[in-house]
């Protein structure tokens, strides 16, 4: 299937990815999606790519050469130096959204689409389902965020009866594994390099805050106490930091076209630091972002009417 066979079948079956949420506060309309990367050596944002469409979410393969991201409904990679970007062939397969992680081996790409979990090679194929079905009165939509250093486990939040959680699941497929129970929404579940603690965000404590638990389960520790709403935090291979999205206060959910800052701080949530302040929100980091030698890391910002 060519690239505008793709592009066209995708245009057509957009909607059957999972909808935005609906934005508090709705800013102005994104006109142009901008791929960047972020430097920690004091370097301005750098443009990979920057288009009319709406993209999402860059992964960083393991090599460093590639960016992956999600846009009409289909994945894309692109060379992280920037360049033309190619649609990842998946067979005629729509609906992909912005939930989706490699492989620690570089080889396969997991992503989130119709409420489910696929695997594919990232040089394409037909994708392979590897979460459960449930019985429609216990139905758990997976929103897949993290993989384990190990390639072993993949980490999501799953929503059943309303409630949001995180999960993990065998990356070969398998049975769920439910790692929080609580009233309130945890969501954005991210591995650390060590695998000995998964990142999130969590409503608990009144308002959206970064949170880790240990990698098998057990008590949760809050890392941000600030006013604002903090979101997807993902942990460098290094381990050294941890990047986050932060709205202004009082933000409901993690909707698109608001003014955003990407932060930073240590793993145990100390030495918070603005890197770059920007209009996003939903699309800007929800995935894993890092290059492999923690140099840089990738986002996408959008430009105003």
């Amino acid at each position: 299937m060519n690239r505008r066979t793709l592009l066209a079948v995708a245009a057509a079956a957009q909607a059957l990815g999972d909808p935005l949420p609906t934005p508090n506060a709705q800013g102005p309309t994104p006109q142009r999606s901008r791929l960047m990367t972020l430097g920690f050596d004091g370097a301005e944002p750098r443009l990979v790519y920057e288009t009319a469409d709406r993209i999402e979410a860059p992964n960083w393969s393991a090599d460093g050469k590639w960016l992956v991201y999600n846009g009409s409904g289909l994945l894309f990679r692109i060379p992280a130096a920037g360049g033309a970007p190619e649609p990842v062939d998946l067979a005629g397969f729509t609906g992909v959204n912005n939930d989706h992680v490699l492989s620690p081996d570089g080889r396969t790409v997991y992503f989130s689409a119709k409420g489910h979990i696929y695997a594919v090679p990232l040089t394409g194929g037909t994708p392979r389902r590897i979460s459960n079905e449930h019985p429609a009165d216990a139905k758990l939509v997976y929103w897949l965020h993290g993989v384990s250093p190990d390639g072993k486990t993949l980490t999501f939040c799953g929503d059943r009866s309303g409630n949001k959680d995180i999960w993990t699941i065998p990356a070969a497929g398998g049975e769920d594994r439910r790692l929080t129970d609580w009233r309130s929404a945890d969501d954005g579940p991210d591995y650390s390099p060590d695998g000995k603690w998964i990142y999130f965000n969590s409503e608990r404590s009144g308002s959206n805050q970064v949170w880790r638990l240990p990698a098998s389960g057990g008590e949760a520790e809050q890392l941000t106490k600030d006013d604002r709403c903090n979101w997807f935090p993902h942990p460098s291979p290094d381990g050294k930091w941890v990047v986050y999205l932060s709205y202004p206060p009082g933000t409901q959910g993690h909707p698109a076209n608001q003014r955003v800052i990407l932060r930073r701080m240590t793993p145990d949530g100390k030495d918070v630091k603005d890197l770059h302040r920007l209009f996003g929100g939903q699309g800007t980091i929800n995935v894993p972002s890092w290059s492999p030698d923690s140099r840089r890391f990738a986002f996408v910002e959008y430009t105003e009417a």
